[in-house]
């Protein structure tokens, strides 16, 4: 355990001719070992040209996983003498000499970029996987001297996913259940307490008018069957009978009519009145509602868990209790806020500032809550309920307005301090996944079809994927991952994209599948080559000096700071495209060995065998190797193939 603590770290830091006691900066954590390398840099930028350590420090930079180089100094920040910038390179380079830890630096137009040397790199970093394993990129504490804070963990409540009881389950809500799973898991990761929310769709208008198409289209037969299916059947047919009279009453709305008379007939009634029958607790409707929502949560938790996605609470906005939708009213009338108009409440953000927000109705003219003040509720019930230190809302950016309104209720109220502490971390759509899958309806849906191609492609024993076998548990984990993948994406999570079904079936290039061919190929190599002798204390490091082997061990020195970075800034793609950059250089590696292979049977040069030290300490980096791509594989969700 030489580099959980100080003292072991210093020790094996002077066995490779590093100088001790390691620089201390207060923005570095050494438990990290690209901020050990960042460390040392700045204070040796420091000393030969007579800068600010602290300055130098923030001077550099992490490489890019695309990178020719490890860290970059950025000579102007450093405000150092009155060089011309063009020749700031040039004239700090001579400053510097090789050491322990790097090589001479490249010069760059106003950077100066860094190469960890070859010679301690394979020790140093083998040492810190092999000191936490599933721990590395993790935030936590170790036995031993303490480098982390001990404080007691803060506690997150992450809402995803949150589909409607009465519509499809689209494409949006399927991004939010593969962001918010890993945005929940990246907190966690680092230390964080965090709490998953399910907050369905199942109360208000939508629900009351599936209440009122069950009344016409329902049948006992058909829900017992398949509840999703004759539930979204009965929904899409009482919508279809309801378009008519929602188009007059838009059309009325827009040529400045009252709408009032419209909406106090025919199936807006029926809605409205089963709407209002729900909130007084009639029998009747809070049966059916019971049904439908028992029936929906037991349906999407199968589903769920094929997805490697759990939640702690499925909660709702019936679950809103009526105390704190009643503070809410309440406050916002104290602080004259919440005013009567046309027989409804509302908030008119327009005069009460920002003006952007417009007005929005909290409570109907039938006395009905709307979605906006059940959500302003909600927020104080999960308050009361778990003290979090923050929330976050991973809902697509369609939704940005209402969670602004949500933020601007609540500092109405008098609540910065829970406005603070609320973030809608958004996305963009992921458009065309009904016309690439077919008629898919519910999560069960689109896993089954993603499923079934993977099925359908190992099962033909085409593709270079012999390494996978065509079982059902391996098809399952193929489709699964590929979807984790696709709605992952490789783009910032704000881009929108075109749904691609043809990346869900490719084992090439950065797809989900190609990522769990190269862990299989990894498998099968390791098990090939595996021994008792291969472990860390047997390695000779010298047969790791050279590429490909020091290009993989410094792209997965660079793993803790990929997750720092996508936990920052709730990028979960950073940690995808990062998984595919090292499984890049591990297929390098097996096909370099493969390549020495195939010299080897066609020359016949027995001599050209590599010796057992070198296989030795190769199936060792496989292994880390391999613990790595779990490791980010386990923060997106996808289950590697055993």
């Amino acid at each position: 355990m030489a580099t959980w603590s100080v003292s072991g770290l210093e020790a094996l830091l002077t066995e490779l001719g590093v100088g001790v006691p390691i620089p201390t900066f207060t923005q570095a954590d050494i438990l990290r070992p690209i901020d050990l390398y960042r460390s040392y840099l700045a204070a040796t930028a420091s000393q030969v040209l007579h800068c600010d350590s602290s300055l130098a420090y923030e001077a550099i930079q992490s490489a890019n996983i695309r990178d020719n180089s490890d860290l970059t100094l950025v000579l102007p920040k450093l405000k150092w003498g009155s060089v011309k910038p063009k020749d700031l390179a040039k004239a700090a380079f001579i400053k510097f000499s090789s050491t322990p830890l790097f090589q001479l630096p490249i010069p760059d137009g106003v950077h100066l970029r860094f190469i960890f040397s070859t010679l301690t790199l394979p020790r140093l970093i083998l040492s810190y996987i092999d000191d936490r394993m599933d721990q590395y990129g993790r935030t936590g504490s170790s036995d031993g001297e303490q480098l982390l804070c001990t404080d007691a963990p803060k506690k997150l409540v992450v809402e995803f996913s949150s589909p409607n009881l009465a519509t499809e389950f689209n494409s949006g809500h399927f991004r939010s259940t593969i962001l918010g799973a890993q945005v929940a898991n990246m907190y966690e990761n680092m230390g964080w307490n965090v709490v998953r929310m399910n907050f369905l769709g199942d109360w208000g208008k939508e629900i009351g008018l599936l209440g009122v198409g069950w009344n016409k289209f329902g049948s006992e037969e058909m829900f017992e069957s398949d509840p999703m299916g004759h539930l979204y059947n009965v929904y899409e047919k009482i919508n279809g009978q309801f378009k008519p009279e929602k188009d007059a009453s838009r059309k009325a709305r827009d040529e400045g009519h009252d709408t009032a008379e419209i909406e106090r007939q025919g199936i807006f009634a029926k809605r409205d009145r089963f709407c209002k029958r729900m909130e007084d607790g009639g029998p009747e409707e809070i049966g059916l509602w019971k049904r439908i929502r028992d029936a929906t949560i037991s349906n999407y938790t199968k589903a769920y868990e094929r997805l490697n996605v759990k939640f702690d609470e499925f909660s709702g906005e019936s679950q809103v209790t009526p105390e704190s939708i009643a503070e809410v009213e309440s406050v916002l009338k104290a602080k004259g806020i919440y005013e009567e108009s046309g027989g409804s409440w509302i908030i008119d953000y327009s005069k009460h500032g920002p003006k952007s927000l417009g007005v929005s109705v909290l409570r109907g003219r039938t006395g009905s809550t709307s979605y906006l003040l059940r959500d302003i509720a909600a927020v104080l019930d999960r308050n009361k309920t778990y003290s979090f230190d923050k929330m976050i809302y991973v809902v697509r950016a369609e939704q940005d307005v209402h969670f602004q309104k949500v933020f601007q209720a609540l500092r109405y109220m008098g609540r910065d301090d829970l406005a603070d502490k609320l973030e809608h971390v958004s996305f963009g759509n992921a458009q065309g996944l009904s016309q690439q899958l077919g008629q898919v309806h519910s999560l069960g849906d689109i896993v089954d079809e993603s499923v079934k191609d993977a099925r359908e492609v190992l099962g033909s024993g085409q593709g270079d994927h012999t390494e996978i076998d065509s079982t059902d548990k391996s098809a399952e984990i193929i489709g699964i991952t590929a979807l984790v993948a696709e709605f992952c994406g490789l783009n910032k999570r704000a881009t929108s994209y075109t749904f691609n079904t043809k990346r869900l079936t490719i084992f090439e290039g950065e797809t989900g599948p190609n990522l769990q061919l190269c862990y299989a190929k990894l498998s099968a190599k390791i098990t090939e080559t595996d021994s008792d002798e291969a472990m860390l204390s047997n390695v000779d490091y010298t047969h790791l000096q050279e590429d490909p082997w020091t290009e993989v061990i410094r792209i997965m020195a660079q793993y803790p700071d990929v997750i720092d970075s996508a936990y920052k800034s709730h990028e979960p793609s950073l940690v995808l495209a990062y998984l595919f950059r090292l499984s890049e250089e591990i297929r390098n590696c097996l096909e370099d060995d493969d390549d020495d292979e195939g010299d080897e049977r066609k020359e016949e040069e027995a001599s050209s065998e590599e010796p057992p030290e070198a296989i030795l300490a190769q199936t060792v980096l496989y292994k880390y190797a391999r613990q790595v791509l779990n490791n980010g594989m386990a923060i997106l969700g996808m289950s590697p193939l055993a």
